[in-house]
């Protein structure tokens, strides 16, 4: 990502991407890697630049196959961290988040949990968010985005690093937010 120089330290972190297929979790990750939206399935290490230090989330995509594919527990060892997606526009992958959050603590006891409500950009909601609540019991935090349309998608990769590294001054490279804004 834009702002890294090669040979600055860094924080790296395992972060796994998980959720029912089509939820946008690859989408959400190439919006980040590229700034476009893009349906093609490319997964990259994600760097942001701080106003501490470059931070990369080595993201382990599992594309909505972690349930049907086969993926195994393999995806999840030695993670840090995660983010639960599903699709604010489908009732069952909210159902289903409560599966996704069981099967990484029982691999990774002490993982950060983010959960996003993606494509908040689209009108006819069927999850209302009077009824987003799985999130309080289990102590982690949530947050509505939108990979298409820019809404909020940063807010993920900026909680996370504070409660990881213990800082909550950590904040991203004002330039940079500034043109996450702006596009």
């Amino acid at each position: 990502m834009k702002g890294f120089t090669q040979g600055e330290p860094q924080v790296q972190f395992k972060l796994v991407l998980v959720g029912d297929g089509d939820t946008g979790k690859t989408t959400f990750m190439k919006r980040h890697l590229t700034g476009e939206f893009e349906k093609r399935y490319v997964v990259h290490p994600l760097m942001f630049q701080t106003n501490r230090w470059p931070i990369m989330f080595n993201v382990w995509d599992t594309a909505g196959h972690g349930k049907f594919g086969g993926l195994g527990d393999c995806y999840y060892i030695e993670a840090q961290c995660a983010i639960i997606m599903f699709d604010v526009t489908s009732r069952v992958t909210y159902k289903n988040v409560l599966n996704w959050h069981r099967d990484l603590v029982r691999v990774c006891e002490n993982i950060l949990i983010v959960l996003c409500g993606n494509k908040m950009d689209i009108k006819y909601r069927k999850v209302k968010a009077k009824s987003i609540v799985r999130h309080r019991s289990k102590n982690f935090q949530y947050h509505n985005i939108s990979a298409k349309s820019n809404y909020s998608f940063v807010k993920p990769f900026l909680w996370l690093p504070r409660k990881l590294i213990g800082d909550s001054n950590v904040v991203m490279d004002p330039a940079l937010a500034a043109q996450y804004e702006h596009d």
